[in-house]
């Protein structure tokens, strides 16, 4: 439908996952896509599928991000659309480990002696430097991104800033502390941006994807089917899922649409 057609995007971790099906979805309607990522041949791979162009920076370094909007300045002069998609996990074995191991245990205590004796103790135990990492790439990031976006698209009084949060940002969950804290920041923040920015005809708004079949979560294999079965429609979601909703966002479908959450999410929020 060429629902983008002569919008310029720039989708932040565009390499792979979520990111590198927004960027897809965009190209086919329309879009010129700048595909960011910090892995260079992610981006260059993603950029070329599209037919855009890739730039390598981590969102989490405001000089880095800083040089990047320099050169989409200099070298498009404006900027139609934003998504802060860029983001990281779990990442280490042991919290891996024991995201699949004690949401189990706890299930089968509950259901076999009516209490749960096996306890997260994550945040007590959440060393400085994980904490400050989670935060650094997923709110500082979306803030860098999102301060240096509004010199170019402030001027012009025109644009979309689409933020990427997480159910776990709305529901919270247990034994992700940091990643809930982070998630849940960007949706205050897109709120706030909403509100500030309505009179230079900037949209704000933000997704919020529920359990989504991507490389973030696949380490979650043996806690899966408790997840899906808390899913109403039984099952993990896809990339596109939330490349859709990335793509009505940034449409002019979505004129009127500013300071909301879309979450698609199976139903997963309803049984919170």
């Amino acid at each position: 439908m060429q629902r983008l057609a002569g919008k310029l995007a720039l989708v932040t971790g565009g390499g792979a996952g979520l990111g590198a099906a927004i960027a897809r979805r965009f190209a086919e309607e329309g879009a010129d896509v700048i595909v960011n990522d910090v892995d260079g041949e992610a981006a260059e791979a993603v950029a070329k599928e599209t037919g855009g162009t890739a730039v390598v920076a981590d969102v989490s370094d405001s000089q880095a991000v800083r040089r990047m909007f320099d050169g989409i300045r200099d070298r498009h002069g404006r900027l139609d659309v934003l998504v802060n998609n860029a983001g990281i996990g779990i990442e280490d074995e042991e919290t891996q480990r024991r995201f699949n191991e004690i949401p189990v245990k706890q299930v089968e205590e509950f259901t076999t002696r009516g209490r749960i004796e096996t306890h997260w103790d994550f945040t007590v135990n959440l060393p400085d430097e994980t904490w400050h990492r989670m935060i650094a790439v997923h709110l500082n990031g979306t803030f860098f991104c999102t301060r240096e976006a509004l010199t170019i698209m402030g001027p012009r009084l025109s644009g979309v800033i689409i933020n990427l949060g997480s159910i776990m940002g709305t529901t919270g969950g247990a034994g992700a502390s940091h990643y809930c804290a982070a998630k849940g920041g960007i949706l205050g923040l897109t709120r706030s941006l909403a509100r500030e920015l309505v009179t230079r005809n900037i949209r704000v708004n933000a997704i919020a994807p529920g359990w989504i079949d991507t490389a973030m979560t696949e380490p979650l294999r043996e806690t899966r089917g408790l997840l899906a079965a808390q899913t109403p429609m039984g099952r993990f979601g896809e990339p596109d899922d939330i490349a859709w909703a990335a793509v009505y966002l940034a449409s002019d479908e979505a004129k009127f649409v500013t300071g909301q959450v879309l979450s698609p999410n199976g139903g997963f929020y309803m049984s919170q």
